[in-house]
């Protein structure tokens, strides 16, 4: 019997490479997808993405979402109460695993399992220090579509943002810039790809500059 864990699913594309590599191991089965929204502004709280695509994504992809509601400019004291809440509730229901999809950064890996095991669960990370430049040409040759949403100008030009993440996106990232933007430089959203039962509809929106750093280029439901 495969054990249910839970996925911290940010709608981007690290996430969706690790569900894709989760899916194919017979230990595990998703129960759900868990991703941060921002209260008031209904986006995905990681980079803007507007909740009713990421619904939308969730229902492709065919799992539930449980979505953890978050203020505006939340404290980590907040982040940590609502999301222990939210995983208190699966574990009440005998899930004792979640899996994340970070590649290399050790203090964010420490992090998690260290919040995790506080309330008696353990994290799984199936992408874990797999080299970046070849998950990222996986990505792209498993048929994946994604578009880059939010770019950290200090990093990265915020031409960059609302680029497709292709090929030629990542031969014209600078050599200093991960080409899965695990460092944060940008951050995506994926509306397609081998395990989505059809396509989400987009279009690209306006672009927008926040807090003079982060270029938002916003999408818009087709």
């Amino acid at each position: 019997m495969k054990e249910p864990i839970l996925f911290a699913w940010s709608s981007g594309k690290d996430s969706a490479l690790a569900l894709y590599e989760l899916k194919r191991m017979e230990t595990v089965e998703i129960a759900a997808l868990l991703t941060t929204v921002t209260e008031g502004y209904d986006r995905v709280s990681m980079h803007g993405v507007q909740k009713k695509l990421l619904v939308e994504q969730a229902n492709s992809l065919g799992y539930p979402l449980e979505e953890v509601s978050i203020p505006q400019n939340c404290s980590n004291e907040i982040y940590e109460q609502r999301m222990r809440q939210a995983l208190e509730k699966y574990h009440d229901r005998q899930i004792r695993a979640a899996a994340f999809g970070d590649l290399f950064l050790e203090d964010v890996r420490r992090y998690r399992e260290e919040r995790m095991s506080l309330i008696g669960m353990r994290c799984l990370f199936p992408l874990w220090q797999k080299p970046t430049s070849e998950l990222a040409r996986q990505f792209i040759d498993l048929g994946f579509r994604a578009v880059v949403v939010c770019v950290d100008t200090e990093k990265l030009d915020g031409e960059f943002s609302g680029r497709e993440y292709d090929e030629q996106f990542i031969q014209d990232l600078p050599k200093a810039v991960d080409p899965c933007g695990e460092n944060g430089e940008f951050h995506t959203f994926v509306y397609d790809g081998p395990m989505f039962s059809r396509t989400v509809q987009i279009q690209r929106g306006e672009k927008v500059l926040r807090d003079n750093r982060f270029y938002f280029c916003d999408l818009i439901k087709r």
